[in-house]
This record gives C-alpha cells, sequence and structure tokens, in this order.
C-alpha cells in the first residue's frame, strides 16, 4: 500500500456499501436489539433498586397499582353530552316549571360560535318558559305544554323577570375563612411549598355566609386556598346548597361537590409580595422573586423526578407484566398532587399580580409544559396580553380580576377600571371575582355590573361571572347556560342583572329552590334588553372650560333652581366664568355665550346635582393601604392627632374618586384596622396640596373615637373600658371651665365637643355598644343642663351594622348614623347581626333607620377605592328602599346629609355642581362637567 494512497475498503465495508436493502435491515435489527437491552437494563434496575424480591411482594397491590398506571396516564375531558337526570338529583324532588320568564341562555341568538362573538347585538334577552326535571334543564322554549298534570309540578311565575344562570364564582374562600372571623384556615403556613393540603378538608358547610352569598345569585364557587404559599394547595368546586333546609339529603362536603364525578382537579399557586412577607418574615425565604422562581422550578423538578419514575414503571410493567415487576409503583403523597399538574390533569389557577410575576410563571409552564387556566388578582395583565398568550398550551389564561378594588397594595397600583375592556379586545377572557371575603361574594353581580360600566360589553360582563368561569373550570357543558342537558341552577332576577341594586327573587340549585317564602323587593318590573350603545367610558383628564353650554337637561336637584324648568320640558344649564349663571330657558345667557364662542353640549338625559363627599375611609392621608411608606400612619389610645397635619394631596385614590364626582372628602386621623383617632379635616378631591386656595374647606371637623373591637389596646383592653375612658374625659372637659394650656391637645377638643363646638363621631357596629355610647350621651347631656347652658351633645355613629336593631332609640337621642359601608358583611363579631337584605331578610339597616326617622348618610367602605363608587351605593340605596326615598334623597345619602351632621354649612358648597348624562344613581350614566367654585369647570368631552 502506497503512503499516499487510502487503503482499501474490506470485503465486510464494500459489500456494506454494494448492498444498501441488507444494511438497512442489519441496522433496524441492531435498533431493536439495543431497544431490548436497554429495556432489559431498566426492569433488571427496577428489579434489584430494592431489597425486596417478588416473591415476597403482594400481587395484590402490583396490580393495584397497575391499575393506577390507567388514571396517571388518563387525560380528562370537561364532562358533556345529554343526561336523564343530574348526579346530584335529589329523589322525590318535584319538576319544576319557570313561566313567563325574560331569559338571558348565554349562548348568542345566531348560529356562531362564541369564540367569533364581538358584539352585543349577537345576544338578546328573551321571553320563555324554563322546564326542569330531574335536576337538569329539560326544555327552554315559550309556552311550554305539561306532559303530566299541574299537581306533579311546582310552577314559578317569574312574571317577566329575568332570568339567568347561577352565578360562578371562581375565586372564594367561603367555607374555609368563616365568618365572623373567629377562625381561619385559608393558609397553611408551614411551609412554602405546600401541594398536598386540600381546602375540603377545611371547608365548613354550616358557615354562614354560604347563604348570605348565595343570596346574591351565586350558586357555585371554586374554594381556594390562600395566597401565603407560592404552592398553595388543592382547590374544589362546591355548589351552595346545604343540608335538608336547602333540599339535600345530609349536610357534608362530599355533599356540596360540584361535580360528583371528579372530572378535573384544581390548584392554588401565588406569585409575589403574599408569599415574600410571609415566609421572608420569618426567616425560612423566599425573600424576594428570585427565591420564588426557584421554589417552584424545584418544586416542579421533584414532582417531575416523580412522574418519570413513575412512567417507566408503567412501560415496564406494560412489557413484563406487573406480577414480575421488582418493586411497587413508586408515590409520593407530597408530590402527587403536583405530579398531577405536569400531566395535565389539574387546572391551575395562580394569584400575580404584576409583569414580572406573569412573565415568569409563563416561563413555568413552558420549562414544565403545563397549562394554567387562569390568573387571579392580574391587575397587570391589561398591559401584556401578549405575555399571557405565550403560555404553554396553546391556550391564554383567563384574566380572575376585580372590577374597580385597586390600589390597596404596590402590586396593585397600576391597575385600571378598563382592564376587562382591555382584556377582552386583545383575546383574553375577564372573569370578575369576589376572593370572599376580600369582597361580599354576595354582591358579585355588582362587580360585573361596573365592568360593563367601564367599557366590557354587556353579553362579555354576564358571561364573566358565569359562562366564562364554568367553561374555565371545565364545567362548561354542565352549569353557566340555561340551556337543555345543564344543570337547573337558576336565578330569577328583580331587575336586570347588570343594573344597580339587582337582587334574586328566588335561586335553584340543581331545580332546588333555596329560600323559603323569600322577600321580595317592591320594584317595577321592566324586562331587561341588551343595550345598543355601550356605557361611555370615564376619561382620566377632564378639560378646562370657563364658559359652555349644556342642553337636554331634565332633572335639576340643586335647591332654588327647580322652578325655573317648563314641565315636561328640558333645560338649558348655561356656565360662564365656572359659574351656573342660568337654568331654564336661558336664551339671553345662551346667546351671550355663544358671542363667547361656548361649546354647546348636547345631553340625551341630563341632570344637575350637588357634588358627593366621601367619609369613613383614610383617603387623604392613605394612597397604598398595604404600604406604610404611603400612610400617615395609626394613631394608638396614647396619641392624639388632626388630620389637616397629614394630608397628602394630589395621589391617584383622590384623583379616582374626583374622576366620579367626589369633589369632596372628610378624613379623620387611623386608628387601628378601619378605625379613626383625632381630628377630621375637609378637603377638595381635586386640590394639589393643602395650601392650593380653598383646597380645605374645613380645618377642624369633627372629634374621632374608635369604638370597635379593633380598638383594644393594653391600655384600654375592654370594650367598656374604652366606654369608660370616654366618659371620664367628657366628664373632665365639663368640669374644667375651658382652661387648657394646649388648644391642640386631646382634652382642648373634648372641652369643644362638649361646647356644642364640634360633633363627636364614634366608629361603631355593634348595637349593644351604640347603646352604650348614648347611654354616656344622657349623661353628659344631663350634666351640661345643671351647669351650663349648653345641653346638646352632637353625636355621630359611623359603621352602624347593627344600628337598626335599636332605630328607634337612636332617633329619640338625635344621633346621626353613617352607614359605611352601606352593605355590611358579618366579618366581626360586633357586625354578626348585619342585615343582608333581600331575599333573606326584609330590608336593610337603611330601611330601619329610615322608618325610624333616623338621619342617615353613607359612608365609604371597607377601602379607599370604594369612594368612586359612591353615587352608586346610593343608587342602591334608592332602588331597594321600597320608594322610601326619591332620587334626590338618596344622593343627600353621599352630601347634603353627610354635611346636616356635622355641621358643615351649605353655603360654602353654593358654587359645586355635577352634570351628568344619564342619572348619577344608573350603570352607564356619564360625568360630564364638574363645577367646583373657580373660574372654570372640569369638563369630560
Amino acid at each position: 500500500m502506497k503512503p499516499d494512497k487510502l487503503p482499501e475498503y474490506s470485503e465486510f465495508v464494500s459489500s456494506w456499501t454494494q448492498t444498501p436493502r441488507k444494511r438497512k435491515r442489519h441496522v433496524l435489527s441492531l435498533m431493536v436489539l439495543l431497544s431490548l437491552l436497554y429495556l432489559i437494563f431498566n426492569v433488571y434496575d427496577l428489579r434489584n433498586s430494592t431489597s425486596q424480591s417478588s416473591d415476597i411482594l403482594s400481587l395484590k397491590r402490583l396490580r393495584e397499582d397497575y391499575a393506577t398506571c390507567s388514571l396517571l396516564r388518563r387525560v380528562p375531558k370537561d364532562p358533556s353530552g345529554m343526561r336523564m337526570r343530574n348526579a346530584r338529583f335529589v329523589n322525590g324532588t318535584k319538576s319544576l316549571l319557570i313561566r313567563n320568564a325574560t331569559v338571558w341562555t348565554g349562548e348568542p341568538t345566531s348560529s356562531i360560535s362564541l369564540g367569533q362573538v364581538h358584539s352585543d347585538e349577537d345576544f338578546a334577552w328573551v321571553t320563555s318558559d324554563v322546564l326542569i326535571e330531574y335536576g337538569l334543564i329539560k326544555q327552554v322554549a315559550p309556552h311550554i305544554h305539561l306532559q303530566r298534570g299541574a299537581e306533579d309540578y311546582e310552577i314559578f311565575d317569574a312574571g317577566g323577570r329575568p332570568l339567568t344562570a347561577g352565578i360562578v364564582d371562581m375565586h372564594s374562600h367561603a367555607g374555609v375563612d368563616p365568618q365572623p372571623d373567629l377562625q381561619d384556615d385559608t393558609n397553611e403556613l408551614s411551609g412554602d411549598i405546600t401541594p398536598y393540603v386540600r381546602s375540603i378538608d377545611a371547608f365548613d358547610p354550616l358557615d354562614q355566609q354560604i347563604q348570605w352569598i348565595k343570596s346574591g345569585g351565586v350558586t357555585t364557587s371554586l374554594v381556594l386556598p390562600g395566597s401565603g404559599n407560592n404552592i398553595g394547595g388543592e382547590a374544589f368546586v362546591f355548589k351552595f346548597a346545604v343540608g335538608k333546609r336547602n333540599g339535600r339529603s345530609e349536610i357534608s362536603q362530599q355533599d356540596m361537590l360540584a361535580d360528583p364525578e371528579h372530572n378535573w382537579r384544581y390548584m392554588k399557586m401565588a406569585c409575589g409580595e403574599n408569599p415574600k412577607r410571609v415566609y421572608g418574615k420569618i426567616g425560612r425565604g423566599p425573600f424576594s422573586r428570585l427565591g420564588e422562581a426557584w421554589e417552584f422550578r424545584h418544586a416542579f423538578e421533584e414532582a417531575s423526578k416523580m412522574v418519570k419514575a413513575q412512567d417507566d414503571w408503567c412501560s415496564a410493567a406494560d412489557t413484563i407484566g406487573a406480577e414480575i415487576m421488582g418493586r411497587y409503583l413508586p408515590k409520593e403523597l407530597r408530590w402527587e398532587s403536583l405530579g398531577a399538574v405536569l400531566r395535565g390533569q389539574v387546572h391551575v389557577n395562580t394569584h400575580c399580580y404584576t409583569v414580572a410575576d406573569l412573565e415568569a410563571f409563563v416561563r413555568h409552564t413552558n420549562e414544565w409544559r403545563f397549562p394554567i387556566r387562569a390568573f387571579h388578582h392580574a391587575h397587570q395583565t391589561y398591559l401584556v396580553p401578549e405575555i399571557l398568550k405565550r403560555a404553554w398550551g396553546g391556550r391564554p389564561p383567563a384574566a380572575a380580576i376585580f372590577a374597580d378594588n385597586m390600589y390597596y397594595k404596590v402590586e396593585a397600583y397600576t391597575a385600571s377600571e378598563q382592564a376587562g375592556k382591555i382584556l377582552y379586545e386583545n383575546g383574553i377572557t375577564p372573569v370578575y371575582v369576589s376572593d370572599n371575603p376580600v369582597l361580599n361574594a354576595q354582591h358579585l353581580v355588582f362587580e360585573a355590573a361596573k365592568g360593563y360600566q367601564y367599557g366590557l360589553k354587556y353579553h362579555a360582563a354576564l358571561a364573566s361571572i358565569t359562562t366564562a368561569p364554568a367553561e374555565l373550570l371545565g364545567l362548561g357543558e354542565r352549569i353557566g347556560k340555561i340551556k337543555p342537558g345543564f344543570d337547573a341552577d337558576v336565578v330569577v332576577w328583580d331587575s336586570d342583572p347588570l343594573s344597580v341594586g339587582a337582587t334574586p327573587v328566588q335561586v335553584w340549585i340543581d331545580g332546588l329552590a333555596q329560600f323559603k317564602n323569600p322577600f321580595i323587593l317592591r320594584k317595577p318590573v321592566v324586562p331587561p334588553s341588551v343595550p345598543k350603545l355601550k356605557p361611555h367610558e370615564i376619561r382620566d383628564k377632564p378639560i378646562l372650560k370657563e364658559t359652555i353650554v349644556f342642553t337636554g337637561v331634565g332633572k335639576v336637584m340643586i335647591g332654588g333652581y327647580t322652578n325655573n324648568l317648563i314641565s315636561n320640558e328640558t333645560a338649558r344649564v348655561v356656565v360662564l366664568n365656572g359659574v351656573i349663571s342660568c337654568i331654564g330657558l336661558c336664551e339671553d345667557e345662551t346667546q351671550t355665550a355663544s358671542n363667547e364662542g361656548a361649546e354647546v353640549v348636547t345631553l340625551i338625559n341630563g341632570y344637575l346635582t350637588r357634588p358627593f363627599t366621601a367619609i369613613g375611609s383614610t383617603i387623604g392621608l392613605s394612597e397604598i393601604d398595604g404600604e406604610k411608606d404611603t400612610k400617615d400612619g395609626d394613631n394608638t389610645d396614647a396619641i392624639w392627632s388632626r388630620a389637616i397635619d397629614g394630608l397628602a394631596l394630589d395621589t391617584k385614590q383622590l384623583a379616582a374618586a374626583y374622576a366620579h364626582g367626589v369633589v369632596r372628602a372628610i378624613t379623620a386621623p387611623s386608628a387601628r384596622r378601619g378605625s379613626s383617632r383625632g381630628v377630621s379635616a375637609g378637603f377638595l378631591t381635586g386640590a394639589q396640596h393643602a395650601l392650593d386656595d380653598g383646597s380645605v374647606f374645613a380645618d377642624e371637623v369633627a372629634v374621632h373615637y374608635p369604638l370597635t373591637i379593633s380598638a383594644k389596646t393594653e391600655k384600654t383592653p375592654s370594650i367598656s373600658s374604652l366606654i369608660g375612658t370616654l366618659r371620664k374625659g367628657l366628664m373632665n372637659a365639663i368640669h374644667s371651665n375651658g382652661t387648657t394650656f394646649d388648644n391642640s391637645s386631646e382634652e382642648a377638643y373634648l372641652q369643644r365637643v362638649v361646647a356644642g363646638e364640634l360633633p363627636l363621631v364614634l366608629s361603631i357596629h355593634s348595637s349593644d355598644t351604640i347603646a352604650a355610647v348614648i347611654r354616656v350621651k344622657q349623661e353628659v347631656e344631663s350634666t351640661l343642663g345643671a351647669l351650663t347652658a349648653q345641653r346638646k351633645l352632637r353625636m355621630v355613629i359611623i359603621g352602624g351594622a347593627e344600628s337598626y336593631l335599636i332605630a328607634d332609640e337612636i332617633a329619640a337621642a338625635d344621633v346621626g348614623i353613617i352607614l359605611s359601608p352601606l352593605q355590611p358583611y358579618s366579618s366581626s363579631w360586633d357586625q354578626r347581626r348585619s342585615l343582608t337584605g333581600a331575599p333573606l331578610t326584609n330590608g336593610t339597616a337603611l330601611e330601619h333607620l329610615l322608618d325610624a326617622g333616623v338621619l342617615v348618610a353613607i359612608g365609604v367602605g371597607p377601602e379607599n377605592s370604594d369612594a368612586r363608587n359612591l353615587r352608586l351605593m346610593a343608587g342602591i340605596a334608592f332602588h331597594n328602599s321600597g320608594g322610601r326615598l326619591t332620587e334626590s334623597q338618596a344622593l343627600d345619602l353621599v352630601g347634603t346629609n353627610i354635611h346636616r351632621m356635622l355641621g358643615l354649612t351649605e353655603s360654602v358648597l353654593t358654587d359645586d355642581f355635577l352634570i351628568y348624562d344619564g342619572s348619577p344613581l344608573e350603570i352607564g350614566s356619564q360625568l360630564r362637567a364638574m363645577g367646583h367654585g373657580g373660574n372654570s369647570i372640569s369638563f369630560w368631552a
């Protein structure tokens, strides 16, 4: 062989290259042999990785393990298809025919699919009957003919009222965080990664809030563990029918499961500040989002190891038979549920607010190849819908959000009222949730109504609490629609469910009526219709106008102007140099304004009214409730202060209130957990700072003390000691003869209270505590009458959840009540006797107080962001008062009545006004202009 010549191929190689078919057969044979050897090695490894011998392993258990392989490989499917009866049907339940209803089926009226729907015009309310048998909706059609005698049916005449599917709440802690708040099983805080715990194991069927929530039309809830852990554990879907009083055969967790067939499992995870704050505080970590990401990935890795070991075992058992396996199927309870997540058998719901958290979790889904069903709270999802669309599985997660509960911590500080609208327009499903008891789930329908107010389409707003969450739970062919074959979870409403004050007349779960002899509000029956126009959106920045003319004003609710209107005609409102110059025909004034080039704005249904006043919150002293650096701080019983000294204006909270017509706020220094202690101040929400001209209309409004459960301290450890201390302070003030060395001291202000210069405002919910302070008032007034010419102590109660119990006594004592909030929730022991209203109770505290002649107002509560909803709270009072209130009187609840209680003269409010297109008491109205005593007005185009 020559050095520069390549060696010749051997005969073997040569023949290989010359016979390609034979070569392929050899390659295939070799690959099969290698695969077989690999499998034998794995089986050998499996058999020998334990000291156990197959001779001593239980054949029964090996067979059971092999049967488990089928469960591990199972790919869940949404239950679907027609059924003869509901699996939850209770034998002996009569069939039900609901006649003469105005039905929202939850499906478009045309043949297009929900995925193609873009317009409200594809939906309609339809007049129909609904037939229910065996716990299922059997027929939806007009004039249904009964196949059997009428005695075999329950007949309910809806009288033309709206009928929808039961509301589905996709985020609740009802049952694991019972009310009043005496116990709590929401979070298992023994470790950050707890996929192995389950909400069902703590769920209390006797939690009374289940009945309250259901009275708002909520029939089904996903009850989740809390968000204190990165992986919090398994969640369960419950229907809120409990025991024989709700038509069930027993009281049990099992009986309340919405899907007895257990088609899907559910898990709660959480990103961001909550796990950091829980575990960082106790030194166990994670301390940062970096640490959280590792916690997630490490947990998924551990679960993945188990999944791979199980898959290897099952594959080997497929090949050689389970009976000769050398060990049992690998199992580890700690990772079982997370392994099911990686197998695609669990719907994951994750608490995530921020872009960083959302994107990190989307990366986790792609790294470990599991889908996520929804991001919860998700306040920044509207900014980054494209990130959600990158989640693994080809289906973007939904956003489970609040309508306008925001700014309560830094993660929620970039939230938007228009989030639902923006998400929907970008292909992300918005779902409104309660996070009960964060929001009272009884009023979840109101969240959807506000979503509609903020621009979400009407059908999408209704879907956000019915069809959308049902589908996201994997139950979209079982609940959430009024359709044959679906569970008979049905609500008949007294008005359009997306209108202010909408209340169920009756609720059925699986065809069983949930309320015996329900209280029904007295309202005119007005069949709903899909609005032709979407509600106007509120603009963040108004335009300043000096001169402007409004036409089409039909309601004037400012005293002294009503008589200028001509009967059955709308009026003009002419504004010159920021002040109303004329209301009525105003021909000369209109001409003058036109000569100055004034814009003429035509309103469809104009309202002119006074602005709203916020009281009962820390707005103006606290910006982000959960961030102490953004707050003035909390006073203890040893500290006395004035709100005027801590005002921080020009904030997002105040801007939001201002944009919703809340021009004035009265705020007192904060004590603990929502109470107040110190001297309140009155200021304008649109002011830049406290030195702006007219920005503070009252340096000192009232003297405030807390008398709630949370006010107990070491110095005053009981309610009785708190009241005793207050009595002593008032009596000392009477006998002090007005002498003090410090005019800003607590003693000096109590002297002004007993002198009648300032009112005494007490934070109280308990009727017993209200009775106690009325006795104190009588004692003080008796002493005053004997020693001075001043005989009256001006007293106001703020809170007032149980005030209705002694309404007559409150009226006799001439004490004003500011209901804060209007719709109380028995979250604490001193609110346990709150009235929820129809259909459970005959009225609320408001109606009882009005009937007794008590001067009543509505305060903000429980969070600062609620200030923006004051007009709608007044709307609820108006619609649900049974005719006790006119529109003007309802608006006085959030304005004039507050001023009267606190002794603020109306003269300082003369130049303030609001102009709405539509009633400010209704969803869909738009604030168009605001006057606040300057040379110009704020105008929203």
